[in-house]
């Protein structure tokens, strides 16, 4: 089962290859940087608000503010929605750790539920039960490229005069029923984190919103509370050093016309590797109906996950596990009070998930070659 061939020996599979992208347009990009240097000015600009219109616009919300990361876009967010000591803000235990961690950081508590089997978001139908009196917010994640399910979301927000706070770091691009990512929602945040669909050249994110209060709010807290025109020296409220860098706006901008070329071909390799690993025993990630999947990652189950991981890297294929402890889990968090077995789907996940390389750049004989070896291992 475990054998190799003469290709396998000489095939190399990164899981990412932000070289390869940046040199395709290096020209761009490099220009772009350059006249940034030339022009002195390095925070805000032109340059920022037109990133801020053109994604506000992409993902249809009516206002955008470019912050330093996605983690900053999150405490943000929850703090221009008021959200602080003694709120509890109901989210999901399999994400990365900044979903949670924003959540401490207002002073805030994180109250978990459990994921959806199909999408690995946030399971939409168990968050009544677990409001409270303090519940104040809904976070939920739009995991791996695919949306959480905005119209139930919404319907309990309302309900129960909740805030909706969506976290879409790893979605720009996907939508649902033909809404666009921002579309619902008090907040909607992104991260530009370079291995992103859309990634910076470092930290970088952005919060968008419908709200002209928010806005107003989100403006004066990225730039340290100043007054509502941005006055140097007048502070409204106690805020945050978050903007985001203009060199870091103009590399953005140089790759957003690429985006949903970009997209679509990380579609077309999922597509190509549903076909090849069809009959492999690994559970492959499967697209809620309705939902535009633009997969920033391609993630499987496997009962052998650790195995396989190892057995793909001793043929040269990177590989990665998200995530392998669940948030309630994790030793940070040991004060809320979780315990094993609380979430049983997101604990099965975090045991047997393991994501593959689908970024775009990858050829045609890459994909048949992890897809072989998948099969060769699993069959």
């Amino acid at each position: 089962m475990h054998g190799t061939t003469g290709m396998e020996e000489r095939l190399r599979v990164p899981f990412a290859d932000l070289r390869t992208q940046y040199h395709k347009l290096k020209q761009e990009i490099d220009d772009s940087i350059a006249s940034v240097i030339e022009s002195g000015c390095f925070i805000d600009g032109e340059n920022v608000l037109r990133l801020e219109h053109e994604i506000s616009e992409l993902c249809g919300s009516k206002f955008g503010i470019g912050v330093a990361s996605g983690t900053d876009a999150l405490v943000l967010s929850l703090a221009a929605c008021g959200i602080g000591a003694g709120d509890e803000v109901i989210t999901t235990p399999f994400t990365f750790g900044a979903t949670t961690e924003a959540i401490a950081l207002v002073g805030a508590k994180a109250v978990f539920v459990d994921i959806d089997m199909c999408t690995y978001n946030q399971d939409a139908s168990l968050i009544e039960d677990a409001i409270t009196p303090n519940t104040k917010a809904i976070l939920p994640v739009d995991l791996f490229g695919q949306m959480a399910d905005r119209m139930a979301l919404s319907a309990i927000a309302k309900k129960h005069n909740l805030r909706l706070i969506v976290d879409s770091a790893q979605a720009i691009g996907a939508s649902q029923n033909r809404e666009a990512l921002a579309a619902a929602g008090d907040t909607t945040t992104l991260s530009f984190y370079p291995t992103k669909n859309l990634g910076a050249f470092g930290d970088a994110g952005m919060v968008l919103t419908n709200s002209e209060d928010l806005i107003m709010q989100l403006r004066s807290l990225h730039a340290h509370g100043t007054g509502r025109h941005g006055s140097y020296g007048f502070h409204e409220r106690v805020g945050y050093c978050s903007r985001l860098d203009t060199i870091q706006s103009v590399v953005l901008l140089a790759k957003l016309p690429f985006l949903r070329e970009m997209n679509d071909i990380r579609r077309r390799n999922a597509a190509h590797y549903n076909f090849l690993l069809a009959g492999c025993d690994a559970k492959l990630p499967r697209c809620k109906n309705g939902n535009f999947h633009i997969y920033h990652q391609y993630t499987m189950l496997h009962p052998k996950r650790d195995e396989l991981q190892a057995f793909l890297k001793d043929h040269g294929v990177d590989t990665k596990i998200f995530y392998p402890l669940p948030m309630h889990l994790q030793p940070a968090y040991e004060y809320l009070g979780y315990k094993k077995g609380d979430f049983p789907n997101a604990e099965q996940v975090s045991r047997e998930a393991l994501s593959i390389p689908i970024y775009p750049e990858l050829n045609e004989e890459q994909i048949e070659y992890v897809a072989g070896l998948i099969l060769k291992f699993t069959c």
